[in-house]
């Protein structure tokens, strides 16, 4: 296989494991032995998930720096590396807490449309804050996209779920969240370089999920870790590695190889391989007018996604991204 055709095929590959977050979420909040259905909460995921790719992280980020030594490079400010780790919290943390916790109450499927919608939140964003004025055709994708959700809405069987309204809320105010976090890390990005930007974000993360669990723990005079059935502690190393590491490193070496408007494309996958592992392995509903909502949802945004990189006042939008 040449190097653009594993460029498409670890790009493809990378945006099918992203998608399997939601999946591995709703069976963590399935009931098992030892545990009723949604006993488990959002943040014992998100630290489970973190603790055990935060090592990782670590590595690369001592690697990075002691590469740079060697070859008498200048380290980025601290004040910079301090901001990326701030924004790892607004991103790794906030976000992630609003669509974990989001998941207890819509399907994997419904999820995972509303959060490939996020480019809409950049659009309105840069409108308001940058004055940034979308070309039409990006108007008429948007629309369409969203036309797709209230299809959805309207008629489709994926919209069930204990406290609907209020789980799609928390996913679409994930979805803004993750918007404005894009917008003020592309500058951040530019000045610290992406793998040290991840590592800072990451790691500042992983101590406010930690953080966050032990005082909560604590409160409740919980243990916490050590009470987790076996399968849970299971579910967390798959979250972490199969949903995280290897697909992060999977879409850096696409866009590497086939440049990011194209790995950005294959982020189409990703809802549809969510739809399919949500039928087949959770047993969620899927009619008529999920299909067609579905359909209008992927061909606005995904046309969007194309259309927009050639506008610059926003940054490049890979609906793949709110994955990490």
């Amino acid at each position: 296989m040449s190097g653009l055709g594993w460029g498409y095929f670890f790009g493809a590959l990378g945006a099918v494991l992203f998608s399997m977050k939601a999946i591995f979420v709703k069976l963590a909040y399935q009931p098992s032995a030892g545990l009723a259905a949604n006993e488990i909460d959002a943040i014992t995921l998100m630290a489970l998930r973190l603790g055990f790719s935060m090592p990782v992280y670590l590595g690369i980020f001592i690697w990075i720096v002691s590469r740079k030594k060697q070859a008498g490079e200048a380290l980025p400010a601290f004040k910079y590396l301090l901001l990326s780790g701030l924004l790892g919290v607004l991103g790794y943390y906030i976000c992630a807490f609003l669509d974990i916790q989001g998941l207890k109450y819509v399907t994997a499927q419904l999820e995972r449309l509303l959060l490939f919608t996020y480019p809409v939140f950049v659009v309105v964003l840069s409108v308001i804050f940058l004055g940034f004025k979308p070309r039409p055709l990006s108007i008429a994708a948007i629309a369409m996209g969203y036309l797709g959700i209230i299809v959805i809405f309207a008629g489709g069987d994926i919209t069930v779920g204990e406290n609907l309204w209020l789980g799609t809320f928390m996913i679409l105010l994930c979805a803004l969240f993750f918007a404005a976090f894009q917008l003020l890390a592309k500058p951040m990005i530019s000045r610290v370089g992406s793998p040290l930007f991840t590592c800072c974000a990451m790691f500042t993360a992983g101590i406010v999920i930690f953080t966050h669990l032990i005082t909560q723990n604590l409160i409740a005079g919980s243990l916490g870790f050590p009470e987790l059935p076996s399968r849970i502690w299971g579910l967390g190393l798959t979250l972490a590695f199969f949903s995280t590491l290897i697909p992060s490193f999977m879409v850096n070496i696409a866009i590497n190889r086939i440049g990011p408007q194209a790995t950005a494309m294959l982020g189409l996958i990703s809802p549809v391989a969510t739809i399919f592992f949500a039928i087949w392995w959770l047993g969620e509903p899927f009619g008529f007018w999920d299909a067609v909502g579905t359909l209008m949802t992927l061909l606005g945004i995904g046309f969007y996604s194309w259309y927009s990189r050639k506008d610059q006042a926003t940054p490049p939008s890979n609906p793949a991204d709110l994955q990490r």
